[in-house]
């Protein structure tokens, strides 16, 4: 499913564009922070960017000005309260794709995003490899020495996160932030689950110590390409 990154100071908004982009089959990354959003578009990989104007570390346009500037070619869709033309025009020249106004009906939302996804630059295959794995997170299929695998939604996301970063090492923590929105214990419990079963998807009966997904003591988790 297509990956977003959507960086929003207003967390009420933001909750009300979560909970309607996911049941929309979005995969959403939601940072409140611009200079943190900043962090996580330098080191992640999505298919759509959505940056409110204003937000605090870092304005959403310099966000896009920035990336544009180390050639980042991820369609963007700017939210703001502004709508004078200056505004748009002067998010247009920084990079933006697409520019919706505040308040926004959440169906329209939905018919840009679907809209940037379709333009020819988006319509290059968006399969990541790693070794014999390959996951196509807008068809969302995967397959292993291409046979396909069938995961659930949450181990599919957790695989594509992994997939995308792989030889990364992440604490349980960091996962749980990056990938399963949750901080309490039934959610640590529910992560180790999925690891669990990815690494029976992935491995077989192979030992765990010979798994994709290694488990580095103290430390967390990672995706070996070899």
């Amino acid at each position: 499913m297509p990956k977003i990154l959507y960086v929003e100071d207003d967390k009420d908004l933001a909750t009300m564009v979560k909970e309607w982009l996911v049941g929309e089959k979005f995969t959403l990354e939601l940072v409140h922070d611009g200079a943190l959003g900043w962090e996580y578009l330098r080191q992640g990989d999505y298919d759509l960017i959505i940056l409110d104007w204003e937000l605090p570390g870092m304005s959403g346009v310099e966000i896009l000005k920035r990336y544009r500037n180390m050639s980042g070619m991820t369609p963007v869709l700017m939210l703001t309260g502004r709508g004078h033309v200056e505004n748009k025009e002067q998010g247009f020249d920084a990079g933006a794709d697409d520019y919706l106004t505040k308040p926004f009906a959440m169906k329209e939302l939905s018919a840009r995003l679907r809209a940037l996804m379709r333009r020819p630059a988006m319509m290059v295959s968006n399969a990541i490899k790693v070794g014999d794995l390959e996951l196509d997170p807008t068809k969302h299929t995967v397959t292993k020495a291409g046979q396909p695998l069938h995961l659930l939604p949450k181990d599919f996301s957790l695989l594509e996160f992994f997939m995308r970063n792989p030889d990364k090492v992440y604490s349980t923590e960091a996962l749980m932030m990056r990938v399963w929105n949750a901080d309490s214990e039934s959610g640590t419990d529910a992560l180790r689950t999925a690891i669990k079963r990815l690494r029976k998807a992935l491995d077989g009966d192979t030992a765990e110590s010979d798994s994709m997904i290694e488990n580095i003591p103290r430390i967390g988790y990672r995706l070996k390409s070899r």
